[in-house]
């Protein structure tokens, strides 16, 4: 059972669309319909607001923060089509701002700090931005996957670039670049995988069994392992874990069928736990038990229970 330890009032003025907490846990990140985005201090269990950032004229759809190698960096986007970037120096403030895009923008990510500071950002015009920051010259430059999702893309999720430990993979080897690789959820119903290859970024994957709009993809961080997962979620109201242990050939399991509509998935830090809501305002953490199945180990309103959903190899 999950117990709530604390609570904050943000003052928002509007539906709340994303919060975030950066990397040691010790700041919140808060956005809403109300065109704001409110940073707030949460150190020893209180809150206190430390910014309020404005700038978007939008809906501010999602926050992301980047790694704290980098500084305190937050990214932004909204309906208004824009994707914001704010540093913490002094005060808050906007370093830089995009927006080429033609429709609202969905969905942002910061790629792993291995590859640098990059953000991919998913839009409704269904193209996916790729913003990189040359941050020896405090320049940004962008690429475009232009189609990438049939009438818009929903949610965007780098893959981890971590290699497999060679004590689980003898044949693994860590010489030589990562490979960069994300996935994306769209309109069209389609998760799709792709990878950076020389200047562009090509389509390596699609995977194929939502039956309605996927409205969020997760890749599940990395351990050393050789498997690798991505958990995608829709209005079909199945979430889906895609299992691989070499990009190519993904197996599907559906992990269950809910109620309602299905918004968001989450992986916990070791990528063993899955936290999912919906419509139904639940939240549900599952994890995979040794006979490959999912269990439901917490929900507020049900005891613990298998996936029924079956597998299939693509």
């Amino acid at each position: 059972m999950v117990s709530v330890l604390n609570s904050v009032d943000t003052g928002h003025e509007d539906l709340i669309h994303s919060a975030e907490v950066d990397y040691y846990g010790l700041r919140l990140a808060t956005c809403s319909s109300d065109s704001t985005i409110k940073v707030f201090d949460i150190k020893g269990g209180n809150h206190r607001q430390i910014a309020e950032l404005r700038s978007h004229c939008g809906p501010v759809w999602q926050v992301a923060w980047a790694h704290p190698r980098f500084g305190n960096i937050l990214a932004s986007c909204s309906y208004d089509r824009k994707v914001i970037v704010w540093k913490e120096t002094e005060d808050w403030g906007k370093c830089y701002e995009y927006g080429n895009h033609d429709s609202s923008v969905n969905s942002v990510a910061w790629a792993p700090p291995e590859h640098g500071l990059i953000l991919a950002c998913g839009s409704s015009d269904g193209t996916i931005s790729i913003l990189t920051c040359n941050t020896a010259m405090d320049t940004w430059e962008s690429k475009r996957i232009p189609n990438a999702h049939t009438i818009g893309c929903n949610s965007v999720s780098w893959c981890p670039a971590s290699l497999p430990d060679a004590s689980f993979d003898q044949s693994s080897s860590k010489s030589g670049p990562v490979v960069k690789r994300l996935v994306s959820g769209g309109c069209d119903n389609f998760v799709k995988i792709w990878r950076e290859d020389g200047d562009r970024w090509i389509e390596e994957s699609r995977l194929e069994l939502h039956t309605d709009w996927v409205r969020d993809v997760a890749w599940a961080p990395s351990i050393g392992l050789p498997h690798t997962q991505i958990a995608s979620c829709s209005q079909d109201k199945r979430v889906i874990v895609w299992s691989s242990d070499n990009h190519v050939n993904w197996t599907p399991t559906v992990l269950n069928v809910f109620d309602d509509v299905v918004w968001n998935v989450s992986w916990s830090t070791t990528g063993n736990i899955l936290a999912v809501s919906g419509g139904d305002n639940n939240i549900t953490l599952w994890k995979e038990n040794n006979d490959r199945q999912w269990i439901c180990i917490s929900n507020d309103s049900n005891p613990p229970l298998a996936s029924n959903g079956g597998e299939k190899n693509l």
